[in-house]
């Protein structure tokens, strides 16, 4: 069976790797693989993308008329 040790550190000044676990024997051979972290994608290109993207729900206003009316009712509050 093939062992693994799985680890993360930092890289070094000078571009340098260091690896320090009591259960690698001395002296043996052994293969590096280093995994850099990848940048993670953007989901969406565009905020409209990211609305386009919503499942359909319930709405706050059955028509933008209703809408319109309440911030109408809502500004002529501010003025009370």
């Amino acid at each position: 069976m093939q062992a693994a040790l799985r680890m993360e550190t930092t890289i070094l000044p000078g571009h340098r790797l260091e690896i320090s676990a009591p259960e690698l024997p001395e002296g043996a051979k052994v293969e590096v693989i280093v995994v850099l972290p990848g940048k993670p994608e953007p989901q969406f290109g565009s905020a409209l993308e990211f609305l386009e993207s919503l499942p359909p729900g319930p709405r706050a206003f059955k028509t933008w008329e209703e809408y319109e009316q309440h911030l109408r009712e809502e500004r002529d509050s501010w003025d009370r």
